[in-house]
Parts: structure tokens; C-alpha cells; sequence
């Protein structure tokens, strides 16, 4: 199932980038998701930044049958692997999001480019379930939850940047 968006803020790339591989945003992010308990590590990895978030989430707003398989919580792991700006200014990044017992996943290609307000971040990717038949069914169970988190990385974000 594809998923993308566009988050429009109204500040620099250099400035959303540094706000993302910010470890007090991040973590206000992960409790903005309503997340029960998290962990954030960002570190430079040569070129690259890799921030990475662990998030034990309820899973209350999934169907019986997907609770029924993963339980009361989720335990989603999310990284962000970014790297250096081009000579165009843009950056390019990869956003995985795993789901621990839990045959679903979400591949996806980021991107900080000059527009909009400012900055756009956008993300293209697919959420994939690995269970042969009821695969699609669990993709767009899973779905929402996906294109909340990123509402609410939207928002938060917005919110971080006008202090």
C-alpha cells in the first residue's frame, strides 16, 4: 500500500533537519504519538545521520484481529537514515518503520527541499504486510496509524519551530 505526504514548514531545510536529528524533539514527538515509553538515539554515521526511535504503542486502534496477533502493544522501531545536503540544497533520507512481531513494515524515500512555506518534507514509501491473503487487509488496518504518526510529526514539528 503506498503511503506519502507533504509536510510544509515554514522555516530553512537546515533548519528542519536540525530540528529533526534533535534529541528533545524527538522524544516530544515520540509522547506526541502517545507512545507509553520510547527511546531516541541520534548519531552520525560518517555521512549519514541516523536517528532512531523505539515506541511501545497501544494497539487499541487496530482491529480484533490484528490485536489478537501483536497484543495490547506495539513496539515500533522508526529510522530516519538522512543524508548531507546536495550542492542544490536538497537532502535526501530513507524512513523504515518495523513493527516487532508483526508482519508489517513501512519502506520510504525522504526529502528536504526549498518550497512551500519554506521547507517541504516529503515522504514516499510502501507499507507492506507479509502474510499471504489477509496481507492488503492488514496494510489498511495499519495504515492509519502510519498516516497519524506523520500528522502528528506535522504538527509538532510546526508547534517546535515557532517557539
Amino acid at each position: 500500500m503506498k503511503i506519502s505526504a507533504i509536510i510544509d514548514y515554514a522555516a530553512t531545510p537546515d533548519e528542519v533537519f536540525a530540528m529533526l536529528a534533535d534529541e528533545d524533539f524527538q522524544n516530544h514527538k515520540c509522547a506526541a504519538t502517545g507512545s507509553r515509553r520510547h527511546t531516541v538515539s541520534i548519531r552520525a554515521h560518517g555521512d549519514r545521520t541516523l536517528i532512531v526511535s523505539t515506541r511501545d504503542m497501544p494497539s487499541d486502534g487496530f482491529p480484533p484481529f490484528v490485536r489478537g496477533m501483536v497484543g495490547e502493544t506495539l513496539a515500533v522501531t522508526e529510522t530516519q537514515d538522512w543524508g548531507q545536503p546536495g550542492a542544490d540544497g536538497v537532502r535526501h533520507g530513507r524512513l523504515t518503520v518495523a513493527i516487532a512481531g508483526a508482519p508489517v513494515a513501512l519502506s520510504a524515500a525522504l526529502s528536504l527541499t526549498l518550497g512551500g512555506e519554506g521547507c517541504v518534507e516529503t515522504i514516499e514509501g510502501d507499507l507492506k504486510a507479509s502474510i499471504p491473503l489477509i496481507g492488503p487487509k492488514i496494510e489498511q488496518a495499519a495504515a492509519p496509524a502510519i498516516q497519524g504518526a506523520i500528522r502528528v510529526e506535522s504538527r509538532t514539528g510546526k508547534a517546535w519551530l515557532e517557539r
